[in-house]
């Protein structure tokens, strides 16, 4: 029993003798790395954190005092560097909108010169509009509106009075292109007859070429009723004739000596004979267009057949 004893006492001794300087070997590495190495500690409480069994009998890695601090740095770049992106987002959009702005300055300031343009182009062609209306307006109308203007610059008392003279057709003319204070100013000094027939054949008339017409259609009949008695007034009535058709439009006097041919065929002949040769082809020109056949028997009749 002693040697038994003595046996096992010699191999518990062998066992000490051997374990003792692995085991405080472990420790002072243990020690060194705790106090020189906390990284690697934890790594390794880590490791043993993910054993299954050794997990509950290992602590929790302590806490890293220094992540904080770089989670903290990383996150203030990372804010850092999203502030300046939105504050390169901010000046791009802010130019763009520079940009915007400065076209719309130009386009409105291009609109305003293209309006401008457009204003002065207009007046131009209403300026142009009215010279070529005065350059184009018949002369006859133009007799007419001339002397409308001078009975309305009379003074009434004395404008009714001339006006008398005048056929009821010639006066409806005048009073057709005369202001209503001067056309009422005259009616009120003329005779009440003449004023009333004035006034129905106002409100008959419709255009200027009529009233022209009836016109001349009333001086012409007025001329043919007094007689003459000397070759010098027959002279004169011819003059007349020729200044009057010579200022009508060839389109209104054919117009007229067409209706008087229906009447005298001899006096449309004698007018005919009256005016210029350029004025009768006018006139025939035109006449021709409305009667072809009453033309040709005018034409018949001033080359001297019956």
């Amino acid at each position: 029993m002693e040697l038994e004893n003595e046996g096992s006492a010699g191999k518990f001794e062998r066992f000490l003798f051997l374990m003792i300087p692995i085991i405080f070997t472990l420790v002072l590495l243990g020690v060194l790395l705790t106090l020189f190495n906390m990284d690697i500690r934890n790594n390794v409480l880590e490791v043993a954190n993910k054993i299954p069994i050794l997990e509950k009998w290992v602590p929790d890695p302590p806490t890293d005092p220094s992540k904080p601090k770089e989670e903290s740095k990383k996150q203030e770049v990372s804010s850092n560097s999203t502030i300046k992106e939105l504050k390169a987002q901010l000046a791009q959009q802010a130019d763009e909108l520079k940009k915007v702005t400065d076209e719309k300055t130009a386009q409105d300031t291009k609109v305003q010169a293209l309006e401008s343009q457009i204003e002065g182009m207009k007046t131009e062609a209403a300026a142009a509009a009215e010279v070529n209306s005065e350059e184009t307006e018949d002369p006859y109308q133009k007799q007419v509106t001339d002397l409308a203007k001078l009975y309305a610059g009379m003074k009434a008392s004395k404008a009714a009075p001339i006006m008398e003279n005048l056929t009821t057709e010639e006066m409806v003319q005048i009073f057709s292109v005369m202001n209503k204070a001067s056309k009422t100013a005259i009616l009120e000094k003329m005779d009440p007859q003449k004023a009333a027939d004035v006034t129905i054949k106002l409100k008959e008339t419709t255009s200027s070429g009529d009233m022209a017409i009836a016109a001349l259609q009333s001086r012409l009949k007025k001329e043919a009723g007094t007689t003459q008695t000397t070759k010098t007034s027959t002279n004169l009535d011819k003059e007349k004739l020729n200044q009057t058709f010579s200022s009508m439009t060839p389109a209104n006097a054919a117009s007229l000596l067409g209706e008087m041919y229906k009447i005298s065929p001899d006096k449309v002949v004698t007018i005919m004979n009256t005016v210029s040769d350029s004025v009768r082809s006018s006139i025939l020109g035109e006449m021709t267009k409305n009667d072809s056949a009453q033309t040709a028997k005018i034409v018949n009749r001033l080359m001297g057949a019956k």
